[in-house]
């Protein structure tokens, strides 16, 4: 099976979003994706993976996109996860489950890795692939109506797009195995209680409450962004001593960049030594 994405698709000169499951739109620095998927709920068919693998190849090299806020259509579902069809697919090949799985690592592996920050925007269900979706971004705000769950486990599989990995460091060991061996699905609360979500706000305060956040970031330097989400990402499963000489490296980086010279010679003309 291929799975891969085509060369068409990985060059981001070809991309076209406004006809697609992912619509993608960019002001003032943020670049919206917005998964348009089938059935009300955004599931994430193969399509629509390979159309995500390309915008998110052209946010990476858009110097215009600073941060991505990811979202679903209407205001039911972020997304139900991955097309359950597919499965009756994949089963009919002995390798055909891991393809698949790695497909769609890749996919979430390119988000994770975009140098930029990401905010999933939780405006419904986030479930299975949908959850994993939105493991893989740097934040996750939900709405209050917002339910998260993996269900995997009910249909005689696991999660395979991350989840097993992405949600234990995030969430701890204990409440991972909960989620991952029981099914069940959580409200915004009880995610944000164990750490899932940062945010839980209204549905109507979610978009504005992820732009505000975006915009945050967007005054500092996009080097300096891009350094420090290297440092933590690549450092985080280090020995402390090896974390620290990746840390000290890219500290070094960034003295060397215009942007650091720039703000401390703004800071000393000002007179704001040693105030921030």
């Amino acid at each position: 099976m291929d799975f891969d994405l085509t060369p068409e698709q990985k060059d981001v000169k070809n991309v076209k979003m406004v006809e697609g499951e992912i619509l993608c739109e960019t002001k003032e620095g943020i670049s919206y994706l917005t998964i348009n998927g089938v059935k009300d709920v955004n599931i994430l068919t193969e399509k629509t993976l390979k159309q995500l693998g390309s915008v998110l190849q052209e946010c990476k090299e858009n110097e215009e996109c600073r941060v991505l806020i990811i979202t679903g259509a209407g205001t039911k579902a972020f997304s139900a996860g991955a097309d359950v069809g597919i499965f009756l697919k994949v089963t009919q090949e002995a390798t055909g489950g891991a393809e698949w799985s790695r497909f769609g690592q890749s996919v979430l592996n390119l988000l994770e890795d975009l140098g930029k920050p990401s905010i999933a925007a939780v405006n419904g269900i986030a479930l299975g692939g949908g959850c994993e979706l939105a493991l893989a971004c740097t934040f996750r705000v939900a709405s209050a109506q917002a339910k998260f769950g993996f269900p995997e486990i009910n249909l005689g599989i696991i999660p395979g797009w991350g989840g097993t990995q992405r949600l234990a460091r995030l969430v701890g060991r204990q409440a991972a195995l909960e989620l991952l061996l029981t099914g069940k699905v959580i409200d915004a609360h009880e995610a944000y209680k164990i750490g899932l979500v940062s945010r839980v706000v209204s549905p109507t305060e979610l978009m504005p409450t992820c732009e505000a956040l975006a915009r945050e970031i967007i005054k500092n330097s996009p080097i300096a962004v891009k350094l420090a989400l290297k440092a933590l990402q690549e450092g985080y499963d280090l020995p402390l001593k090896k974390a620290l000489v990746l840390e000290s490296t890219l500290a070094g980086l960034c003295c060397l960049t215009e942007d650091a010279k720039k703000a401390f010679r703004s800071f000393q003309q000002k007179g704001n030594r040693g105030k921030y």
